[in-house]
């Protein structure tokens, strides 16, 4: 299968802009990726790459053959895998891209809870947002999303659904820090407020919810790096909010309060893959596992906005 090889030099090139980089990850001499990609444009007919100053860039040609090269590498993975499962065997590559949310805890439990069942199964993981997902869904880039507030598409099919609510996030010592207590929004509004980006799904659940009542919440700093903003609830007594599953203590100094507001809407985390695309026979058992630990309600209504639940 040394042709399917050569495509994959095409793909890395693409993934990485540079014949040098591309070579570096692949192992292999940078005049043998340039030779093959020389080959497939004469093969073609037509260039399939820009050779720009500054790097590699795709031609338009060259997109649609990405595209057909992506495709039929997700075939053969998803044959591959079934071989495996016919020698009783479970193993292959597993690529995932998830919300920023389930990155410090949540996932990589998951993972290495998975592994113990599949010790021969590796990943790769990309945390993204739900924009993010569904470009690595629709490029066969991921097997799999799990983002939160993921936006109805023809082309993305829900295999479960998890409720989340969103909570308030503080420092142990934090004055609303108080022990089981639940806090009202109101009393944020004497504390610094640290926000997600407004095109992140929970801070979208906050801005809808804040669009139907008197209350004002003013952020002193807003981040597309849940990381960061979690770095800032240790100065200042700051407050963030965060969906349930990445709600964790970073090792007790941070605790998470509910928000005491019965009107408050959840929102919802999807596990979410491309639609009539047949996973790899192991993608599947993943989702499967995924499934069993968080829990899943069955999809609703792909049209309907689970940030108006």
């Amino acid at each position: 299968m040394n042709h399917l090889r050569h495509l994959r030099y095409l793909d890395e090139v693409a993934r990485c802009g540079s014949i040098r980089q591309a070579a570096e990850r692949l192992h292999v001499a940078a005049s043998a990726v340039n030779r093959r990609l020389l080959d497939i444009e004469e093969e073609l007919g037509t260039p399939i790459f820009e050779r720009l100053p500054r790097g590699m860039r795709l031609t338009a040609a060259g997109e649609l053959f990405l595209q057909y090269v992506r495709e039929r590498g997700a075939a053969l993975d998803q044959v591959r895998s079934a071989i495996e499962d016919l020698k009783g065997l479970r193993r292959g590559r597993i690529r995932l891209i998830a919300s920023q949310a389930t990155a410090p805890a949540f996932l990589p439990a998951a993972l290495a809870s998975f592994r113990r069942r599949h010790p021969l199964v590796d990943f790769e993981v990309q945390i993204g947002d739900r924009r993010q997902a569904i470009a690595a869904l629709r490029s066969y880039e991921s097997d799999l999303a799990l983002t939160f507030g993921l936006d109805a598409d023809p082309d993305i099919e829900a295999l479960a659904i998890f409720e989340q609510r969103l909570m308030l996030l503080m420092h142990r010592d934090h004055p609303l820090a108080r022990p089981g207590g639940a806090v009202r929004l109101r009393q944020c509004v004497d504390y610094p407020i640290v926000l997600a980006n407004p095109d992140v799904g929970g801070r979208q659940l906050l801005d809808r919810f804040l669009a139907r009542s008197s209350l004002r919440l003013s952020p002193v700093i807003e981040s597309n790096s849940f990381e960061f903003l979690r770095g800032c609830l240790l100065h200042d007594q700051a407050i963030t909010f965060q969906i349930a599953l990445g709600a964790v203590s970073d090792g007790g100094q941070l605790v998470a309060r509910d928000i005491e507001d019965r009107s408050f809407p959840k929102g919802q985390l999807a596990l979410a893959h491309l639609r009539e695309r047949s996973m790899p026979v192991i993608a599947t058992a993943l989702a499967e596992h995924l499934r069993e630990r968080l829990g899943a309600q069955p999809p609703g209504d792909p049209q309907h906005d689970p940030a108006d639940i």
